[in-house]
């Protein structure tokens, strides 16, 4: 799901750590009405932050207080949920869950299973707030749940350790192969990464698409409507197998998760490493200071285009309290409340009334992204879940065995024509 960032005035609010002292229908511009006073809102997230799971609960905690409306929060194993919400969206819905946008919110779409919120957007006036951001939930012109954190995945790196070798951050093609040549003789890794978990693969291919065919190409791919065998696609694999054959990638990366891989970067045996800035909690926090963005190097002279992974909340269709799922998420997405929770894990801010993160790296991914012609999620949530798995195996399998290519495309290629039935 395609949205170009779009910059609108913004207020800074007070960061309050709690809305404690204001009622809930001030907050909400929702009255509570007796059905709420006395219903009980179940909720299932999948936070793996500690500290952000605590501000959910603190949120909850207060809701209940001002509005009589008992809060239940499940949390679940982050990959664990995955596989649970396929079955208690059918059966057991909670009223709120927590997932992703993109494909992955709109495969559950598709399927009648998150409920049409529309009416949320238009009484709080969201799409003010949140500009091109409210395309990441949308679905043919209905709303289906609300943006929470998103993911700018990018370049990082350390400063003290291109200043320790003299690097400078390559902005070219050109200049990413001829960084890679010096940081291999200062002994580095020019790049971490870790397939074990498979994704991270997957991020390189679509950085190098994105900046090779453009968004609409990228999204042909995604939506079925492009073979994997197209040739526009080989110059990706070209490049790609380029920075394969050079060395530029951790050794053994199919042993490695994203964590022990990021353990490179902050013991300074690697130069630098595509991620999310969750990579920081690789780092010793006396070192996180070290840490910096960068945008992936340009390849064509295209607009830029980059990856720009948004989370959200929904309400399950088959949830029994609704209305007080409705309430709730008026409360919780208070730009005071959402900041608060968005704070704990570095996530870059939906709207555009919350207040500065405290986190640099947040600060930077949204100056970036005001540069930004457009954005795609990620190849997982962008496209079919099968297909998407299909094509992590394989793009895996590339970076190791790269000669392998026409096989993983023709292999591809076939689980394209068949999800997509073509």
């Amino acid at each position: 799901m395609a949205f170009k960032w779009i910059e609108q005035a913004s207020t800074r609010r007070t960061f309050l750590k709690t809305a404690g002292g204001v009622s809930a229908a001030a907050l909400t511009g929702f009255s509570m009405p007796a059905l709420a006073q006395s219903a009980e809102v179940t909720v299932i997230s999948a936070e793996s932050n500690a500290n952000a799971l605590e501000v959910l609960r603190r949120i909850g905690a207060d809701f209940e207080k001002q509005s009589g409306t008992k809060v239940v929060i499940n949390n679940m194993d982050h990959e664990a949920h995955k596989t649970a919400i396929r079955n208690y969206l059918v059966a057991g819905a909670p009223d709120v869950c927590f997932w992703f946008s993109g494909n992955r919110m709109k495969a559950f779409v598709n399927r009648g299973l998150f409920d049409d919120i529309s009416d949320l957007f238009e009484k709080e006036k969201y799409k003010d707030v949140l500009g091109a951001t409210a395309g990441a939930v949308t679905v043919e012109g209905k709303q289906y749940g609300l943006p929470t954190g998103g993911t700018m995945w990018g370049m990082f790196y350390r400063k003290d350790v291109f200043d320790e070798h003299g690097l400078t951050v390559p902005a070219t093609w050109d200049e990413f192969l001829a960084y890679g040549q010096k940081s291999r003789d200062a002994g580095l890794t020019p790049v971490a990464i870790g397939t074990k978990e498979l994704w991270p693969a997957a991020g390189w291919f679509d950085q190098m698409n994105l900046r090779i065919n453009g968004l609409d190409k990228h999204f042909a791919l995604m939506n079925g409507e492009m073979a994997y065998t197209d040739a526009t696609l080989k110059p990706v694999f070209d490049h790609w197998e380029e920075l394969i054959k050079q060395g530029f990638f951790t050794p053994d990366h199919t042993s490695f998760g994203w964590q022990e891989a990021g353990a490179f970067l902050a013991q300074k045996k690697a130069g630098m490493m595509n991620l999310g800035a969750f990579v920081k909690y690789a780092f010793p926090e006396q070192d996180v200071g070290q840490l910096t963005f960068a945008p992936f190097p340009k390849i064509e002279g295209i607009n830029r285009y980059e990856e720009f992974s948004v989370n959200s909340v929904h309400i399950p269709a088959n949830a029994k309290n609704k209305a007080g799922a409705r309430e709730f998420l008026a409360f919780f997405y208070q730009p005071e409340n959402l900041a608060a929770y968005l704070e704990p894990a570095g996530n870059v801010p939906p709207r555009n009334d919350l207040p500065a993160s405290k986190d640099p790296l947040v600060n930077a991914a949204v100056e970036s992204l005001k540069t930004v012609a457009g954005t795609s999620q990620y190849y997982d949530r962008d496209t079919d879940p099968d297909m998407a798995q299909a094509g992590l195996v394989g793009f895996q399998e590339f970076m190791a065995k790269p000669e392998r290519r026409d096989a993983i495309l023709q292999r591809l290629e076939g689980t394209r024509r068949r999800i997509f039935k073509i």
